[in-house]
């Protein structure tokens, strides 16, 4: 027993000595996994892994299948009537729906004016001329029913007809935002049935149901005012959805509501807190749900009590410091998922729903995680200048020596209404920034779900406020520790996180040594006057900069980041997408000029066909170069 403990501790001992920090070029070794779906025959997931070959500039996509039960995955060439079409086709097979881009709308010149057919001119006479990354052309997402006969197709008809609305919606809907009704009698279909400045200003999504037989459509969700999607029948018919009720607020509670008939039931009316996806188990009894709770992703039932007053409880049935991404399936007593922490990218894990425990089924990048030190990662609880709770995420380098001083960043994370939890990014890597020397300080402020819907929504106009002094909080009390070098403080965020970077700099009372701003908002008004989708910053600061509202000209003005550049007494790091459109391009060049010009040292990343993210590999590793480039240099 003694020969066998004093192995382990050798060979522990050996691999510690050989075992290196995450680099970018490792990172970018990582395999990204994306689940597929169950097997038609409930033995396997089907699944696929991104791998990027950086000497190459080369992207390959490999699909595999992996045993339910665990062990070795096969690689598949085609996953082409693997995974069970429930929702597309009907389950007699006579028809199948699908998603086209169809023109409907003339925008560009040669639309108006065939005979100059090389002109690039656009006509634009309403708003949302652009969204995202994409300038508005004309075409818009429709729904085909097609009519099949021995797997072909013999008659198909747009049940949108010429309407000028997407489905699925844009920017980022997908396949569940259609289906075909259990009975095969129906086509659900979510879409927002506004266009132009009406568009531009609701989040009023509905789900409408469109009968095959008699051609007609009708709004399922009539009167419900905020966005309603994700529609999904149970085994046994029953159609449940997900559903805001404010409308222009993108960030409300996010319900489970269940339809029986015409009736209503909304499952989690009574529970704080807000949902990101679901799925209804196999008797349609209950619904399997992941919500953000206390700075993670968590996996939640609640029971389907059918048409009662009571309203039933929810229940959390995992535990742990890791996020539950998404729920693939259930077969038998197993439910399978996607699960990341801040030291590991997303795996494929089965859930055992009698033993409440997680099993990794997935081994993508072990090889690469075994190779290399990993960080400590700590959960701290700070109390606010308010007196509240705030859970405060602490990343540590490898081989932490408390004996030592470090250069500690603070994280400010985007949205504003965005959960930071346990998530795996890319671009913005905890592990990786602590591979390279650094503590990383990120706290759950104000306007962060997880925490109750209250201390969610209290982030809304009031940008310059409490999230502020939560994170000046934050950073003030972790400069308390020996280990963290005072001195050598920086600051560092994209979207929100850029805006909280930019407004810090003229805030911060000489804490930070140095800041870097991604995408984020320099100037309120020509943000207002720039951006797209005008539900978000209506609702976050309240309306337009013309209103004498005091509340409205507070957050033009009090919490405007342009309006404290002159106290700007630290290097700036300023990263902008040219076809981010959220925040759009003037924001970061507007913000990178000023600092020019006021002779503070800074520099400015500039992607051009990059949008809100930097999703292009050689870009990303431009990305992560430049970043610790700055760091080194300024900290």
């Amino acid at each position: 027993m003694k020969k066998a403990i004093y192995l382990i501790i050798c060979i522990a001992f050996i691999y510690s000595l050989n075992a290196q920090n995450l680099t970018i070029e490792k990172l970018q070794q990582l395999g990204r996994v994306s689940p597929i779906g169950i097997s038609k025959d409930k033995k396997s997931v089907i699944y696929s892994v991104r791998l990027y070959n950086a000497a190459e500039n080369k992207v390959v996509v490999k699909n595999y299948s992996i045993p339910l039960s665990g062990g070795n995955a096969t690689e598949i060439q085609s996953v082409e009537n693997l995974v069970a079409d429930n929702t597309h086709t009907s389950a007699d097979g006579k028809y199948k729906i699908v998603s086209k881009e169809i023109k409907v709308k003339k925008i560009t010149g040669a639309d108006y004016y065939p005979e100059k057919s090389k002109s690039d001119v656009l006509i634009i006479d309403n708003l949302n001329y652009r969204h995202w990354d994409t300038w508005e052309d004309g075409y818009f997402g429709h729904v085909i029913l097609y009519t099949m006969q021995n797997d072909k197709a013999i008659d198909s008809i747009d049940i949108m007809i010429s309407e000028p609305y997407d489905c699925p919606q844009k920017p980022f809907g997908g396949e569940e935002d259609f289906l075909i009704s259990h009975d095969g009698k129906q086509v659900l279909y979510v879409t927002k049935k506004k266009y132009g400045k009406e568009y531009a200003l609701s989040t009023n999504t509905d789900i409408y149901a469109y009968n095959i037989i008699s051609k007609t459509t009708r709004n399922l969700t009539e009167g419900m005012m905020g966005y309603d999607t994700h529609p999904s029948y149970s085994s046994k018919g029953i159609l449940a959805f997900l559903s805001m009720k404010e409308d222009g607020n993108e960030s409300d509670k996010n319900d489970i509501v269940v339809m029986n008939g015409d009736a209503k039931i909304n499952l989690t009316a009574a529970w704080d807190g807000t949902i990101n996806d679901f799925i209804w188990n196999n008797d349609g009894t209950k619904i399997y749900f992941t919500a953000p709770v206390d700075g993670t992703i968590q996996l939640f039932e609640v029971d389907y009590p059918a048409l009662t007053k009571n309203l039933p409880i929810v229940k959390q049935i995992s535990n742990g410091v890791f996020d539950i991404n998404s729920i693939i399936g259930q077969v038998g007593n197993t439910i399978v998922v996607t699960r990341s922490d801040m030291n590991h990218a997303n795996e494929i894990f089965t859930f055992d729903i009698n033993t409440k425990s997680l099993s990794q089924l997935t081994h993508v990048n072990d090889e690469i995680y075994n190779s290399i030190n990993l960080s400590k990662t700590e959960k701290r609880y700070i109390t606010t200048t308010d007196g509240k709770k705030m859970l405060v995420w602490v990343i540590y380098p490898p081989n932490f020596d408390a004996t030592k001083k470090y250069p500690t960043l603070l994280y400010c994370q985007g949205g504003p209404q965005s959960a930071l939890t346990q998530f795996y990014s890319f671009r913005w890597n905890f592990q990786l920034m602590a591979a390279n020397g650094y503590i990383i300080v990120a706290p759950n402020r104000r306007g962060m779900p997880g925490h109750g819907v209250e201390w969610n929504a209290a982030i809304s106009k009031d940008y310059g406020g409490q999230a502020m002094r939560d994170y000046l909080t934050a950073i003030d009390e972790m400069t308390k520790e020996t280990f963290v070098d005072k001195e050598r403080l920086g600051c560092i965020g994209a979207s929100f996180g850029g805006y909280s970077a930019f407004y810090l700099a003229g805030n911060h009372n000489k804490r930070f040594k140095t800041f870097i701003a991604h995408d984020g908002i320099f100037d309120w008004r020509s943000m207002y006057g720039t951006t797209e989708e005008m539900w978000f910053v209506n609702h976050d600061l309240g309306g337009a900069y013309w209103d004498e509202s005091p509340t409205i000209q507070k957050a033009y003005n009090e919490f405007n980041p342009i309006n404290y550049v002159k106290k700007w007494n630290a290097p700036i790091l300023i990263i902008q997408g040219g076809k981010d459109y959220r925040v759009p391009p003037g924001q970061g060049l507007a913000a990178f000029q000023a600092a020019q010009l006021l002779g503070i040292k800074s520099k400015l990343l500039y992607f051009p066909n990059e949008n809100h993210w930097v999703l292009k590999d050689q870009n990303a590793y431009i990305w992560q170069s430049e970043f610790f480039k700055w760091l080194k240099e300024t900290l």
